[in-house]
């Protein structure tokens, strides 16, 4: 299956669900914090976010209860990988010297990654 691009608010909603591991959509209606969407909007956007592939339900009478079938590392690694491609030219470095650029990395986390890198050789 091909992941699809979700939109910002079907992604704050599978971090809901990715967070609660399973939920009704009032329990996901009640993480929202800022621009809370009406309680009818919510519910397609959990459907929509089903018919994509990202969430199953099981049936509780008329009720339905949503839970992540994509994983968040999973998502990640797609969504990470298309950035760099799209963004840094598929180049790690690029991605690296571009944080650094922006001091948003700062020496010594840069020596972790190292020390990463250089213990799985």
């Amino acid at each position: 299956m091909t992941m699809q691009k979700l939109t910002n608010k079907e992604e704050e909603i599978m971090h809901i669900l990715w967070k609660l591991k399973k939920a009704f959509v009032k329990d996901i209606m009640e993480e929202i914090t800022n621009d809370k969407p009406h309680y009818n909007t919510l519910s397609t956007i959990v459907r929509n976010l089903e018919e994509k592939g990202y969430v199953s339900h099981n049936a509780y009478g008329k009720t339905h209860q949503y839970f992540p079938i994509v994983k968040l590392e999973d998502y990640r690694k797609t969504f990470m990988n298309t950035a760099i491609e799209n963004y840094f030219n598929s180049s790690y470095k690029n991605l690296v010297s571009f944080f650094a650029e922006e001091e948003k990395i700062s020496a010594d986390e840069l020596r972790e990654i190292l020390a990463l890198i250089e213990k799985k050789k």
